[in-house]
């Protein structure tokens, strides 16, 4: 009788499981769109590829946002409604960073294919998204704990390497002779690329902690 009626307050499916998935799918998209933003010449047809970005980054807001409605629906979770809540918030800050970046490049018109530290971060956010999505996967059934550990060691190492592709650009473009207006736009948007692995680093840290209370 007590088995049956706590089945009655389980959550019927897997809800909070399918929409980080779908997030993490959401967040590969926009990553795969930003490398093809930053590998195109031609201003308007980047234009198109950020509105593509624009629509997949609204996508991820609703799926943040039904996460919190669940949150308040479901009597029992899979894991801690803090974890829910901090891992469903990176996802949505990866994503909000990510379209940003892409944003930045028009608004400030700046030519990413003559840049190789804009080609390089962009190659390095894509790895960072893909091992999120990876290690948002294996905590389904949390059997593979060792490989999501793996993952969250991807993670981190792309996240130190995108800290050296940031100093390395930084310092060029201190040494280079473009005008002051030219140095704060492109160290703005250095920083934002930084800022998506760091936040990679931040889904990474709420994954760990999930696996260290409940593997």
């Amino acid at each position: 009788m007590a088995t049956g009626f706590l089945k009655y307050f389980l959550p019927k499916d897997k809800v909070f499981y399918t929409l980080f998935e779908t997030a993490s799918d959401n967040i590969e998209l926009l990553a795969r769109k930003f490398i093809l933003v930053v590998q195109e010449s031609d201003f308007n047809k980047r234009a198109i590829l950020i509105k593509e970005m624009e629509d997949i980054e609204h996508k991820n807001d609703e799926i943040s946002h039904q996460i919190f409605i669940e949150l308040g629906r479901n009597f029992i979770t899979p894991f801690d409604r803090e974890d829910i809540h901090s891992l469903a918030s990176a996802l949505d800050d990866i994503a909000d960073y990510i379209y940003g970046a892409g944003k930045k490049i028009n608004f400030y018109r700046i030519d990413p294919l003559q840049d190789d530290g804009i080609q390089k971060s962009a190659n390095a956010i894509l790895e960072a998204v893909l091992a999120v999505k990876s290690a948002v996967a294996e905590i389904r059934n949390l059997k593979n704990t060792h490989k999501i550990v793996e993952f969250i060691i991807k993670i981190n190492n792309i996240e130190n390497q995108s800290d050296e592709i940031f100093d390395s650009c930084i310092e060029k473009l201190f040494d280079s002779d473009v005008d002051a207006k030219e140095l704060i736009k492109r160290r703005e948007l250095y920083q934002e690329l930084e800022l998506i692995t760091d936040k990679c680093e931040d889904a990474g840290n709420v994954i760990e902690s999930i696996i260290v209370k409940y593997a």
